[in-house]
């Protein structure tokens, strides 16, 4: 599968780590950032590429670390198309796919460490979504929502 990983500051030591994992798991990975530790860089100048890969189907999912993760979710979930998730257990993490269809999967760093960030990876990265009617039935409700918001905006 491939798979765009980006990482702010905050996520910056843990992604190599990330990186690894997927690679090991036979993943094609295509870090977009950050390359270099910057303390005073932005989560959404990393969140945008990672979103905007899955988003055009340059990526198959995407993972993108911050502090918390809370506003790489925020910014991942303004790209039409994508359905990011904080997610800081594995249940969620696996959940998240299979019954909503999450495609981008967003950890705080600073509020999981290596090893469970691994597991989290290996839940999301292994997760497919079950094909059971209600699931259908849901997510469709989510693209009409996204369409209807996408279509106001454009008749502004």
């Amino acid at each position: 599968m491939k798979v765009a990983i980006g990482a702010d500051h905050g996520g910056y030591s843990l992604k190599s780590d990330m990186v690894k994992v997927l690679e090991d798991l036979g993943h094609n990975v295509t870090d977009v950032g950050a390359h270099v530790y910057d303390a005073d860089d932005d989560f959404p100048d990393f969140t945008a590429p990672v979103a905007k890969a899955v988003q055009t189907g340059d990526a198959d999912r995407g993972i993108i670390l911050c502090g918390s993760g809370v506003g790489a979710c925020i910014v991942a979930n303004k790209f039409p198309g994508v359905r990011a998730g904080l997610c800081h257990d594995t249940y969620s993490a696996g959940q998240g796919v299979r019954h909503d269809d999450m495609n981008v999967l967003c950890m705080g760093a600073r509020v999981v460490g290596v090893a469970l960030a691994e597991d989290l990876v290996k839940s999301f990265m292994g997760a497919t979504l079950e094909s059971h009617p209600r699931f259908r039935r849901r997510l469709d409700k989510v693209v009409a929502i996204e369409n209807d918001q996408i279509a106001r905006a454009e008749n502004r």
